[in-house]
């Protein structure tokens, strides 16, 4: 465990920080995979410099945590603290055609609350895990839909500045499967402008994705969705099928039989499998087509 020091746990319980010791990442993950940690909840925004402040002051790193949908997590004891955020209510605002949205707040709940209200535009991303904030931070994409173009505000924690700001889109730019921040900065939540339409249109329309989805993804299985990026012009998923990948494995990470850019945790892989696998994957995409796959997938591994 990291956090031992009384003075420091004291210190943060004073700021309304909640603290889980020896938390196992691979319960907080849908790979399934990771280590054990303490974890943080920040439950006071206003509080997050102090805390900052605190864990600097002590040699203490950190990572900050979403949903764990998108995440590949190191074996055995890691070297950082997982921190959270609190949910912030109302986590949703609507406001005209626009909405507000904290980043803690689960994407797929936000999209429905967003939908009763007869606002549409975010259906395609109805079926992805997660939270808004990873949602924002990887610039989710799917079925014609994605998060930045709808974006006008983000508010966004300056961990250089030590203050929160709003910032307009022409001060915050979204690429593909990426927002423009700082490591360093946390993004607290998002004003999204919407398209008004019929909740029953919004809802029939989120029912086709989601139907499409489930005939061309393993939703049943440990996954962290797409592990690659697609390269310009070309389909990852396409690529590494054409290699006749579909159900190679190392140990108990395999690349999915339903979709070839889905990477499956079979029971009990460890992270170093599935690193193992992605780069075997890598190299022999690389020797049949020479184009370099980049991973989509975020990986805290040291």
């Amino acid at each position: 465990m990291l956090l031992t020091d009384p003075k420091l746990l004291g210190a943060l319980a004073e700021l309304q920080v909640e603290r889980k010791p020896a938390v196992r990442m691979a319960s907080w993950t849908s790979l399934g995979i990771g280590g054990t940690t303490d974890m943080l909840t920040v439950c006071e925004r206003r509080h997050l410099g102090a805390v900052f402040h605190l864990l600097r002051a002590h040699g203490i790193r950190h990572r900050l945590l979403g949903g764990g949908t998108n995440l590949l997590v190191g074996d055995g004891e890691l070297p950082w603290v997982a921190l959270r955020l609190g949910r912030v209510e109302p986590t949703v605002r609507i406001e005209g055609n626009c909405v507000w949205v904290d980043a803690a707040e689960d994407l797929g709940r936000a999209i429905t609350t967003c939908a009763k209200a007869n606002l549409g535009g975010l259906e395609g991303l109805a079926g992805l895990p997660g939270t808004v904030g990873g949602a924002l931070r990887m610039n989710a994409g799917a079925y014609d839909t994605e998060i930045g173009k709808l974006v006008r505000e983000v508010v966004v924690y300056r961990a250089v500045h030590g203050r929160i700001d709003t910032l307009p889109t022409d001060q915050f730019r979204f690429q593909y499967r990426r927002a423009c921040v700082s490591t360093c900065d946390i993004l607290l939540g998002a004003r999204l402008e919407l398209v008004e339409r019929p909740c029953r249109e919004i809802l029939d329309r989120i029912y086709v994705c989601n139907f499409n989805r489930r005939a061309s993804q393993p939703l049943s299985e440990k996954s962290a969705g797409c592990v690659f990026k697609n390269p310009a012009g070309a389909s990852a998923g396409r690529l590494i099928d054409a290699m006749g990948l579909k159900g190679f494995r190392v140990g108990g990470a395999m690349v999915s039989d339903i979709h070839a850019n889905f990477f499956v945790n079979r029971g009990r892989a460890t992270c170093a499998e599935m690193q193992q696998l992605i780069e075997e994957v890598r190299e022999r995409v690389w020797s049949a087509f020479h184009i370099e796959l980049e991973e989509e997938i975020v990986l805290w591994v040291n």
